[in-house]
């Protein structure tokens, strides 16, 4: 009689045992999700996945690390007092303690109010060939280690919660299976993607009246590249690489889906955080016309110093053809040595020293709905152009669109109406009214020190209401980052009447600087997300305000 119950309650064991493995791999499958988000925002690189691993507290929180401490303990007091056990019936109530003792485990292991990503996991077919090679190393890696594990016990009720107890070191784990996944399918995805680059290569060779315009900086790709695309299309038929699409793959794709045999002229933006990545990138797209728009310390962690940025940027100018025109943005300090030492056919561009100049701007009046300013040329043509933009630095870029369309042909006049159309890019020192009687000036995409500081000019240009900004500051600036954070703080002081620091941590060198200028700290407040930014902005705000949100960390940040 004994026996039948056993059975009896062993077969509701094991439904109770398979609904919780169940649960098991959803929650592995929940956080490997969250890993493989975090690996493709630092494109698919090893080195870089593992640094940021090294740095984020969210990889094995504290809540993780209890799960795994609670979940051994439970499991070794399971497995002593289950042998003493063994063979009773009392063993099988046992199992059912440790397995609802699991679940109350587990399900403490959830992060709660997690902030909605702001650049969502974008589920590619190389994002989903990695999560599947993640789905198939951990039931591998279960199966083995459970195939192991039988061969020194087969007793059932020892058996199940080594199984369950299997799943919880694979869920801990997971930031690790994420990168060996990596690792292994790499030879496959190195296949694939030479497979598409020398697609969209040969494409481009085959398209002789393309003419394609490469684009680099340590900032201003991104709205240098809309700006130039906005000016062409004026008088021709243009592709621009869309958003922040600047890697080898991205490029490729573009190519591929997208690139007609009636384009005139393709507009590629072109990323790097290594030496040798704009030389790839231009051994794909073969630019007749280059642009370095900056250099500055952005990647500076990867890079390792200026001298690594300024080699890297100038590959795009090497791989020119013999008749390419090299643009340059010639008041950077670092660009002026590349032109300089360039031989091949150069336009420079800027605001300063005018007599080197083939391309600048004068009579500037920089307002907070735009620009308007007089371009010249060496020759003595000048005409008279408006912009929405907002800030000195898009004159800039905007010269780097004029120098691109003098070298393609255009006439003055044809720029001129080009400009006039160039509509202000999302979340680059964007005026957004939401009817509210407060302006708000998102500049979101920017990171770095000039951005920054042209940010704070244009705050200062607003001649009503109180100056507002929130801000967590600025990343990827290597050693330099702290000071120049503090720098940020000091100017910060001198133009806003309040400040919001967004990751106390992070924040310390601003608030800092500010304290130098011995800024009012009952102006400074100090939170932990955007939404508690918000709640405070609430409190303060009045109607002719202006909120400047200067910069945002992207997913794989944090305190």
């Amino acid at each position: 009689m004994l026996i039948v119950e056993v059975d009896k309650v062993n077969w509701f064991g094991i439904g109770i045992f398979l609904l919780l493995s169940l649960i098991g791999l959803l929650l592995i499958l929940k956080r490997a999700k969250y890993f493989l988000h975090m690996i493709q925002l630092e494109g698919y690189k090893n080195e870089q996945y593992i640094k940021w691993m090294e740095n984020n507290s969210r990889v094995y929180s504290k809540k993780m690390k209890n799960t795994l401490l609670l979940g051994t303990i439970a499991t070794f007091i399971y497995l002593i007092v289950g042998i003493i056990l063994i063979n009773t019936k009392l063993s099988v109530y046992l199992a059912y303690i440790y397995f609802i003792i699991w679940m109350a485990i587990m399900l403490m292991s959830i992060e709660k109010n997690i902030d909605e990503p702001k650049k969502p996991l974008v589920l590619t077919n190389r994002a989903k060939r990695l999560y599947y090679t993640n789905i198939a190393l951990n039931i591998i890696t279960t199966v083995v280690i459970y195939f192991i594990y039988s061969l020194f016990t087969s007793h059932f009720m020892l058996f199940l919660p080594i199984v369950i107890f299997m799943e919880m070191l694979l869920y801990y784990f997971q930031p690790l299976i994420m990168l060996l996944s990596n690792i292994i399918i790499k030879p496959v995805e190195k296949s694939i993607n030479m497979h598409f680059y020398t697609m969209a290569q040969e494409k481009v060779k085959s398209m002789g009246n393309l003419n394609v315009v490469g684009i680099t900086g340590s900032f201003g790709k991104t709205s240098t590249k809309f700006i130039i695309g906005t000016i062409l299309s004026e008088k021709f038929k243009v592709l621009n690489t869309p958003e922040s699409y600047n890697t080898p793959m991205g490029l490729s794709k573009i190519i591929n889906n997208d690139l007609k045999e009636d384009h005139e002229i393709f507009v590629a933006e072109m990323g790097a955080r290594n030496i040798g990545d704009i030389r790839e990138l231009a051994e794909l797209v073969s630019p007749k016309i280059g642009v370095i728009t900056s250099i500055g310390p952005a990647h500076i962690e990867t890079f390792k110093n200026i001298d690594n940025i300024m080699k890297t940027k100038y590959e795009l100018i090497e791989e020119l053809p013999t008749d390419g025109v090299a643009i340059f943005n010639y008041d950077n300090e670092y660009i002026k040595k590349l032109a300089d030492k360039t031989f091949k056919e150069k336009i420079l561009y800027g605001l300063e020293d005018k007599e080197s100049l083939d391309i600048y701007a004068e009579d500037i009046q920089v307002s907070e709905i735009g620009s308007t300013f007089m371009v010249k040329d060496k020759e003595g043509n000048s005409i008279r152009c408006t912009t929405k933009l907002l800030g000195k630095h898009n004159i800039y870029n905007v010269l780097a669109g004029v120098s691109v369309a003098r070298s393609m042909g255009m006439s003055f006049e044809e720029i001129k109406k080009g400009i006039e159309k160039i509509e202000p890019i999302p979340h680059r020192l964007n005026m957004i009214n939401p009817g509210t009687g407060v302006v708000i000036i998102d500049d979101a995409f920017n990171s770095n020190p000039i951005g920054a500081k042209a940010a704070l000019e244009v705050l200062s240009q607003f001649k009503e209401g109180r100056k507002i900004i929130v801000t967590p500051g600025m990343i990827e600036l290597g050693s330099m980052e702290a000071d120049a954070n503090r720098e940020f703080g000091v100017n910060i002081g001198k133009v806003c009447d309040y400040v919001i620091l967004v990751g106390e941590k992070r924040t310390t060198p601003i608030y800092e600087g500010l304290m130098e200028v011995n800024y009012n700290k009952d102006n400074v407040f100090i939170v932990n997300n955007l939404d508690e930014a918000s709640a405070q902005i609430q409190k303060i705000v009045k109607p002719k305000d202006v909120v400047l949100f200067e910069n945002d960390l992207p997913d794989n940040y944090n305190e």
